[in-house]
């Protein structure tokens, strides 16, 4: 039987409200005998392990360490080897752009690149979101013979890139080397498929042209693709636990892990006092 499927007939309707807090990152390795949690006074929390239950779980497999986004999706009770959902439409997503089933998403760094073409910042400096938006709209004059493409501003040096009206692939490779002193990678599909390299050469085309019309800025002169994805549905939250969620998230990629979900998400800024 499947999981959901055993789900649906032990679910039992309730008027009980579950407050589920998850505070990512928050672990640490010792530094002078011990780790940041170990040091703080957190005596809410310790109240809360006391009084309560603990335990440990393996949101993937054992000696799997997740992103954040497979480890949230484990979380909310999905199997993210069942669900393998790229960073590009949680991107897309998390901006509330109206993705559809079949799109091609993919994240973006404006990185900044020297006149032999390598790459010197991956992050060209961390761009505030005001020339992030014009870096935007300059790709926007770009023409792809039959397709439709779209790019948003996510935060700072961070977008999202949508591909639209084509039979995609989203097996293919990364153009961001994680290194400096190097030029961007070329797309690469990871399968013998022709609609993987028919895939790969309209995004390398694409990247050329960005190329051209951003060879006059700086730092954000140059774009890596990172995260490639196509949008398929999934079962909501609702559908499988028989429970409405919402979501209060400042980040986007967590705001797009609730979205893909059926989940509300409540529009906040990023920061503590925000959310």
């Amino acid at each position: 039987m499947d999981r959901f499927e055993l789900i649906e007939k032990l679910r039992q309707k309730s008027n009980e409200k579950i407050v589920f807090l998850v505070l990512d990152g928050l672990g640490g390795l010792p530094k002078g005998g011990k780790t940041e949690l170990e040091t703080a006074s957190t005596p809410n929390m310790d109240k809360l392990a006391m009084e309560g239950e603990t335990g440990l779980m393996i949101p993937v497999s054992p000696g799997i360490t997740p992103g954040s986004g497979p480890g949230h999706l484990a979380l909310f009770g999905y199997d993210p080897l069942q669900y393998v959902i790229g960073r590009g439409v949680l991107s897309a997503l998390g901006i509330r752009f109206p993705i559809k089933e079949g799109d091609l998403a993919a994240r973006i760094n404006f990185a900044t690149i020297d006149k032999d073409g390598n790459i010197v910042d991956r992050r060209a400096g961390r761009i505030p979101d005001e020339i992030n938006k014009k870096m935007c709209e300059k790709i926007r004059q770009i023409k792809i013979p039959g397709i439709e493409f779209f790019i948003e501003t996510v935060k700072e040096h961070r977008a999202a890139l949508i591909l639209r009206g084509g039979d995609f692939s989203d097996k293919l490779s990364e153009t961001d080397p994680q290194k400096i002193g190097v030029p961007p990678l070329p797309v690469k599909p990871l399968i013998n498929d022709e609609k993987a390299k028919k895939t790969a050469e309209i995004l390398n085309e694409f990247v050329e042209k960005v190329k051209e019309v951003l060879k006059d800025e700086h730092p954000a002169n140059m774009i890596l693709l990172r995260g490639f994805a196509l949008h398929t549905r999934i079962p909501t939250f609702e559908e499988v636990y028989g429970l409405k969620a919402c979501a209060i998230a400042g980040y986007p990629m967590y705001r797009g892990l609730a979205s893909l979900v059926g989940m509300k998400v409540i529009d906040v800024e990023s920061g503590v006092e925000s959310e």
